[in-house]
């Protein structure tokens, strides 16, 4: 297949982004199981973190294999058995993962329960490495990086209504005042989510996906990340990791999914010990961390959308509070009381200030997010109550845009070992589950306790910042300037 600028794939994109929503509500679902599973079987707050451990590492060992595999056969997997092939298989893989939590539920076996997690993550990885690549071949190179954003924003509404969904299957209606937790009842959501992954596993092996993805390499365009990848300066270097950028940013993948994670695995453990909240009662909060990346990302999706500059501004400001709006109206349905969370929209115009600050710069956002990101969670750490929760809920609004950030300055310059470092990045999203569990020892009361283990997030968003400046004065060494758009002794 080409990327075609003008071939509309609108029907083959809708069909992709459903595993982009299958992602993100299996992902902010585990926050709900973590603090049910530790009060009901008496895990320290380490422990509960295994469930975030288990699924985002399976992401990195799916890489592995995916990479061995690849090798043995003498060339790319997918490219082998097809793309929309892979992403079946893919589902099959993780369908079969959802079966262990029937077992996992009726014994109340921790150890069963993530072991079925881990595998749906395996599935979840391989679903990555072809939806991603999918996403941006699916339509103009121009917009490549929208429509990550586009789908970024699907799988965000996943999360947003994953935790809602999984804690009125655990807890019963929140309008009967149930507030024992069933684990047995876990397994209800999850075996429908099998069912579902089964069903569209069919869909995507009769659907109108290409197969096969052949890029165009001659037109090159500073502003998406699938085109700046082959602009490179003279004296290609032997391998992915010989490029600063890239091996640095892997370490900035690993800390910003592991703060993207971490703060909101371990919110529940922080709003149950610090303002008293019954766990019955936490679902809606970390709705709205989820809902807040979900925010960030279709304020980001707009470029997306062929519209002009004036009405772009608009939608910038417009859109943020559409998704709001989104949240707002799932908790109401849901019969949560949504009250408590206007005041949040004021803490929305952070976020948008910090945009429009950016100016379209990768760079420039990541240090300015990483920046609000610090200043928010020391916020939380000095203060109490509500304004504590939301301070450390606003980080969602920060992490929101930073994937895309990150991904376009490590992969810059690097020409033909584009896929190579691709793939090294998608093996770092094992900071999720590695950062998680770092937070969930540090929150013990004789360490840091729950609230100071947030210094955990600090020091990720540190890095992140480091990064951004680095990162810039590396590409700009290498002729690729993303302030000026322009490529300066480059071929």
């Amino acid at each position: 297949m080409e990327q075609n600028k003008t071939k509309s794939y609108g029907s083959a994109l809708a069909t992709l982004v459903t595993v982009f929503f299958f992602w993100g509500f299996v992902a902010a679902s585990n926050d709900i199981l973590i603090p049910v599973f530790k009060e009901k079987l008496n895990l320290e707050q380490w422990q509960s973190q295994m469930i975030s451990f288990a699924f985002y590492v399976a992401y990195t060992v799916g890489s592995i294999i995916y990479t061995l595999v690849s090798n043995s056969l003498g060339g790319d997997l997918l490219n082998r058995i097809g793309y929309k092939n892979g992403i079946a298989i893919g589902l099959t893989i993780s369908a079969l993962g959802t079966l262990l939590f029937y077992p996992a539920a009726e014994s109340a076996s921790f150890l069963i329960m993530i072991t079925g997690l881990f595998i749906v993550g395996l599935g979840f990885s391989l679903q990555q490495i072809a939806a991603n690549a999918l996403a941006v071949a699916l339509g103009d190179p121009k917009t490549g990086a929208q429509r990550l954003s586009l789908t970024g924003g699907v799988n965000n509404f996943g999360t947003t209504i994953g935790p809602l969904l999984v804690s009125l299957a655990i807890f019963g209606s929140v309008s009967a005042n149930s507030s024992d937790a069933s684990i047995s009842a876990v397994k209800f959501p999850y075996l429908i989510l099998g069912a579902l992954f089964i069903v569209v596993a069919v869909v995507f092996k009769f659907s109108s996906i290409p197969n096969k993805i052949e890029t165009e390499s001659d037109t090159i365009d500073l502003s998406t990340p699938t085109d700046v990848s082959h602009v490179h300066t003279s004296g290609q270097k032997k391998g992915a990791l010989n490029y600063p950028q890239l091996w640095m940013g892997m370490i900035a993948i690993f800390v910003y999914v592991g703060v993207e994670v971490s703060t909101a695995s371990n919110l529940p453990e922080y709003m149950g010990k610090e303002l008293g909240l019954a766990t019955a009662n936490i679902a809606p909060f970390v709705s709205l961390y989820w809902a807040s990346l979900m925010i960030g990302r279709w304020t980001a999706s707009v470029g997306a959308f062929n519209v002009s500059g004036g009405l772009r501004k608009v939608l910038n400001v417009v859109v943020p509070y559409i998704a709001f709006g989104v949240f707002l109206a799932v908790n109401k349905m849901a019969q949560h009381d949504v009250t408590p969370f206007y005041v949040y929209g004021f803490v929305i115009i952070a976020m948008i200030i910090g945009d429009m600050l950016s100016k379209g710069s990768p760079a420039r956002l990541l240090f300015i997010f990483s920046a609000m990101g610090i200043t928010a969670l020391f916020i939380g750490m000095l203060t109490s109550g509500m304004i504590s929760a939301f301070a450390f809920i606003s980080v969602g609004l920060f992490c929101s845009t930073l994937w895309p950030c990150i991904y376009t300055l490590a992969v810059s310059g690097l020409g033909k070992h584009t896929n190579q470092g691709s793939g090294f990045l998608i093996m770092m999203i094992m900071g999720g589950g590695i950062i998680s569990l770092l937070q969930g020892v540090l929150a013990a009361d004789d360490l840091l306790g729950i609230q100071w283990s947030y210094l955990v997030g600090v020091g990720c968003f540190a890095y992140l910042a480091f990064y951004a400046l680095k990162a810039k004065s590396i590409l700009k060494s290498q002729g690729i300037d993303f302030d000026s758009l322009e490529v300066k002794g480059g071929h």
